[in-house]
């Protein structure tokens, strides 16, 4: 990428070696000034996405309304004269890490939700997740005539709805939805309607709330509780909900599949104050953090999160062992992606500038540092290395997932395979890389356990997409395999 100012506000100079979701979605239907609690609900996810952001409204007097615009949600839609350009009592808004398009200066493109107008009107659409086959529709769109406007994997779904024959949005959506594979939660605004889909698989959240005689319908639950709304229930794997001034409707235009929900929503992407599968997902990261202390026991004087993902589980770390939990890593929240231009020396110096050792807490101590993942192994070398500057006796890494050998291909960032350190080394050689004293995963059983399966991982049918631990794939990843640039591990 061209080394820009654009492009230099949209890289991380302070890299945390961590796999990325794609975005979060949110819809309000019914209620005044509905872009103003879209706003609410994208802050609340901006945990999924910080590259961009847009908002799409509707009113009978103004028609579609629509505001994108590249960084956090709070750098722009809490500006009255960016709101008033938003009026209507539905709307629609998209938070953007990208895997699928372009960055920097022709971002802008990219930025959801997507508009178009079709012969029964218009329609706005945004997408969490990856569909695996875009570049095989795209190749073949093109070829029959469609002109694309965007990078987005989202626009083919666009382009699927504008050559159906169908009579009605809804009716286009779901000739468009059957015809792409991979992982897909979807909203869309008619004039008219709100309309929520997810794949067939479920393995991209979406829910739906209620506030009043408003419905909303958002990536997680904890953008429900922003604006004081009720948890209604999960949009169930392969449903779609049309929701209207009558009421709401749901239907099921897909053929059923077992359900593969993406079990690393629990270990890191949503945040830990929000609820999947009737699950709590702090709850889930402080069970993975017992089940560490159960399967992987160290003698050690404290336990110490890897801030901030790595606080749950290290709680129930600390709880199984008896080991005390203490701060012994301390966060900057300050620290932005734009806070100063990425130069080698700050480069150099990044984790520094986000993380700080609490040094006298960790002075002459046993340390057992627990963190969600461990991806490159870049940041973990470096605040072992801190630590150890700041005095620590010992360092002990303690990771709350199995080790990440396999790329996703449903809208999560990964690495090629080849940059995965555990694609390339085993445990024991992680812990030599790292020049730690001890490291362990938690197994694959037992995350499981702690997500709510006391028996483990079911080998014959998983009940989560674990692709990215097992090499696993539930959706056959089309476009990569025809790129041929990324194993899978039949052909390793």
């Amino acid at each position: 990428m061209t080394d820009t100012p654009a492009a230099n506000f949209l890289s991380d100079p302070f890299d945390d070696d961590k796999l990325r979701e794609e975005c979060g979605v949110y819809g309000v239907f019914g209620m005044d000034e509905a872009a103003n609690f879209v706003a609410l609900g994208l802050h609340a996810l901006q945990h999924r996405g910080q590259e961009a952001a847009g908002i799409v409204s509707y009113t009978p007097d103004t028609g579609f309304n629509t505001v994108r615009r590249l960084g956090y949600v709070r750098d722009h839609f809490t500006k009255q004269s960016v709101m008033d350009i938003l009026p209507g009592r539905m709307a629609i808004g998209h938070t953007r890490y990208s895997t699928a398009g372009s960055k920097g200066q022709t971002a802008l493109r990219d930025v959801q939700p997507l508009y178009a107008d079709f012969a029964m009107g218009g329609c706005a659409i945004a997408h969490n997740g990856n569909i695996t086959n875009a570049d095989a529709l795209r190749s073949q769109l093109i070829d029959r005539g469609s002109i694309f406007q965007s990078a987005s994997d989202t626009e083919c779904i666009v382009h699927l709805m504008a050559r159906s024959i169908q009579k009605n949005i809804p009716d286009r959506m779901k000739d468009a939805l059957r015809i792409v594979e991979g992982a897909f939660s979807v909203i869309a605004m008619t004039r008219s309607k709100l309309i929520g889909v997810r794949d067939p698989m479920g393995v991209r959240p979406l829910v739906l709330g209620r506030r009043g005689e408003g419905w909303i319908l958002s990536s997680e639950t904890c953008a429900l509780d922003i604006i004081g709304a009720e948890f209604v229930r999960e949009i169930e794997p392969g449903e779609m909900v049309i929701i209207t001034s009558s009421g709401l409707e749901s239907l099921r235009p897909f053929e059923d599949r077992d359900p593969r929900f993406c079990v690393f929503e629990y270990v890191y992407f949503s945040r830990p104050d929000s609820v999947i599968g009737g699950l709590s997902v702090y709850e889930a990261r402080r069970r993975i953090g017992v089940e560490l202390a159960r399967e992987a026991p160290v003698e050690a004087d404290l336990v110490c999160p890897v801030p901030d993902s790595g606080t749950p589980a290290a709680i129930g770390f600390s709880q199984a062992s008896g080991i005390p939990y203490a701060m012994g890593i301390i966060k900057n929240q300050y620290v932005g992606r734009t806070f100063i231009e990425p130069t080698e020396q700050i480069r150099d110096m990044g984790v520094r500038l986000k993380l700080n050792i609490n040094r006298a807490v960790v002075a002459g101590k046993r340390v057992v540092l627990v963190d969600d993942s461990v991806v490159r192994g870049t940041t973990s070398r470096k605040i072992k290395d801190m630590m150890l500057d700041a005095g620590a006796k010992e360092v002990h890494f303690r990771i709350a997932s199995p080790p990440t050998k396999w790329p996703c291909f449903y809208g999560v960032d990964t690495p090629e395979r080849e940059k995965l350190l555990a694609a390339r080394m085993s445990e024991d050689e992680i812990r030599t890389y790292l020049q730690v004293d001890s490291l362990r995963f938690i197994s694959l059983d037992g995350l499981y356990r702690a997500c709510g399966n006391p028996a483990g991982r079911n080998v014959a049918e998983p009940q989560f997409c674990d692709a990215c631990f097992s090499g696993e794939y539930p959706i056959e990843p089309t476009d990569a395999r025809a790129r041929g640039c990324m194993k899978l591990p039949e052909d390793a």
